[in-house]
């Protein structure tokens, strides 16, 4: 598994003493608290201090001392160490564990591949077969189970087929 996940996006500098307004990418945006450094750009951060608010974190990173140094960092992934990242109850997965899984029906046809996750109310996957991209949300009723070692996704293939739609 990878070492690293993706946990925000710099949205913009916040103020004039670096702080910058990062868009989170986990269930809650005071779950950034658990994270002593992130990786932007490739470049390691040692975070200073950070807040929440309900759809975002506001981080002060090591080294960045300015807004003209916060202001390099917008529109970047924010990454942290899978080892810092807060425990995931049962049935739940991060994004890049889910990207690249191989779809199967119950009987074991292959479907196709998860290339994106769109955040909504409900998650909704976007599973790619050739050319031809189709969405469908990410529901008990559909999803059967999820291997995220072996990359594989299993689903009800007749429920799968009442609720996706093709892009």
């Amino acid at each position: 598994m990878q070492q690293t996940i993706v946990i925000g996006e710099v949205l913009k500098p916040q103020g004039i003493r670096g702080e910058i307004k990062v868009k989170a990418l986990l269930d809650r945006a005071e779950d950034f608290k658990a994270f002593k450094r992130v990786y932007i750009g490739g470049t390691e951060y040692k975070v200073l201090s950070c807040r929440s608010d309900s759809a975002a974190a506001y981080l002060v990173l090591s080294g960045i001392a300015d807004r003209n140094a916060a202001e390099l960092l917008r529109g970047k992934q924010v990454e942290g160490l899978r080892s810092d990242a807060p425990a995931l109850d049962e049935e739940q997965y991060y994004i890049v564990d889910i990207i690249g899984c191989e779809v199967l029906s119950e009987d074991g046809e292959v479907l196709g591949e998860i290339s994106d996750i769109l955040s909504a109310h409900t998650d909704i996957y976007v599973l790619r077969k050739g050319e031809k991209e189709f969405m469908f949300p990410a529901l008990k009723e559909v999803i059967l189970s999820v291997d995220v070692e072996e990359k594989k996704m299993t689903v009800n293939k007749k429920r799968l087929g009442e609720v996706l739609v093709e892009q």
